[in-house]
C-alpha cells in the first residue's frame, strides 16, 4: 500500500484489475493464430509475423514517430473540447436556467454524424493538424459535456445545503463539493471520449494525411503490406490501451472510494 497525493493507492489491487485483460489477450492471439493458419491466405498474417513488422518498425523509427503524431493529435483534442465541455457540463448540471439553454443546443448537436463533417472541416481549416484537431475535439464534446451534466446532477441537494450552511460560497461549494462528487462520472464520461476519439482519430488520419498511425494503417493497406497494416492496428490498439489504463490510474490516484481502487 503506498499513499498517492495524500490518498492510499494499492498497486495489488489495480494490477488484479488487469489480470483478465491479460487472459484476454492471451485467448485473442491464440484465437487469431488459428484463424491465420486455417485462412491460409496473407490477407490474415500470423501474430509472429505482425510482431516482427511491429519491431521492424520500431527500429526504423516510423512506428514511434507516427505514435507520437497520433498521441498529440488525440491529447490536444481532448483537451481542447474536455475543458469548454466539463466547464458547461457542471453548470448545466446544478443550474436549472443554464441547463435550458445547453439542452437544446446538446439534443441538436449529439446525435448528428459528425465524422461526416470532416469535408467541411477541410473546407474551413485546410487539410493541416487544426482541421483533423478539430474534428476529433468537435465529435467527442458532446460527450463529455453530457457526461460532465449528469454527474453533476446526481450529487444529492443534501451535500450542498450542508455546505453553504457551514458558510460555503459558490467557488467553495463547486471545489470542495461539486467537482470532487462528480469525479467519477467526469472519468467515466471521459474515458468513453477516448474510446470516441482513436477511432475518429483514424479516419481522420486517413484523409490526406502524411502522418500518423491511421495514415500509417491506410498506406500499408494501399500497398498490400498486410502485416505492416496489421501492425499498425496493433500500435494503435496498445496506444489506446495505454490511455486507458493512465486514465485508471488517475481515477484510482483521486476516487480512491471507487470500487477496486480504495479501501
Amino acid at each position: 500500500m503506498r499513499r498517492l497525493g495524500g490518498r492510499r493507492f494499492s498497486g495489488r489491487r489495480f494490477s488484479a484489475q488487469y489480470a483478465g485483460v491479460f487472459l484476454a489477450l492471451l485467448a485473442f492471439i491464440a484465437l487469431w493464430q488459428a484463424l491465420s493458419v486455417a485462412v491460409t491466405r496473407p490477407i490474415l498474417p500470423s501474430p509472429a509475423a505482425t510482431a516482427r513488422a511491429l519491431v521492424d518498425m520500431a527500429e526504423s523509427g516510423a512506428l514511434w514517430e507516427n505514435a507520437w503524431i497520433s498521441l498529440s493529435r488525440v491529447a490536444l483534442a481532448l483537451l481542447a473540447a474536455g475543458v469548454p465541455a466539463v466547464a458547461l457540463g457542471l453548470a448545466a448540471g446544478r443550474s436549472a436556467r443554464v441547463n435550458r439553454v445547453i439542452s437544446p443546443v446538446v439534443y441538436l448537436l449529439h446525435p448528428l454524424p459528425k465524422a461526416a463533417f470532416l469535408p467541411i472541416i477541410m473546407l474551413f481549416l485546410g487539410i493541416g493538424e487544426a482541421a483533423k484537431v478539430f474534428l476529433v475535439a468537435f465529435v467527442v464534446f458532446s460527450q463529455m459535456l453530457v457526461g460532465a451534466r449528469d454527474a453533476a446532477r446526481q450529487i444529492g441537494a443534501q451535500y450542498i445545503d450542508a455546505a453553504r450552511a457551514m458558510g460555503a460560497g459558490r467557488l467553495a461549494v463547486l471545489r470542495h463539493v461539486v467537482i470532487p462528487a462528480a469525479l467519477p462520472g467526469l472519468f467515466t464520461a471521459f474515458r468513453i471520449s477516448l474510446g470516441t476519439a482513436m477511432a475518429v482519430l483514424f479516419i481522420a488520419e486517413t484523409f490526406v494525411s502524411t502522418s500518423g498511425l491511421g495514415h500509417l494503417i491506410y498506406e500499408a493497406w494501399t500497398r498490400i503490406a498486410y502485416a505492416r497494416m496489421y501492425a499498425g492496428i496493433a500500435a494503435l490498439g496498445i496506444l489506446g490501451l495505454a490511455l486507458f489504463v493512465l486514465v485508471d490510474l488517475l481515477e484510482a490516484l483521486f476516487c480512491p472510494w471507487r470500487s477496486g481502487h480504495g479501501d
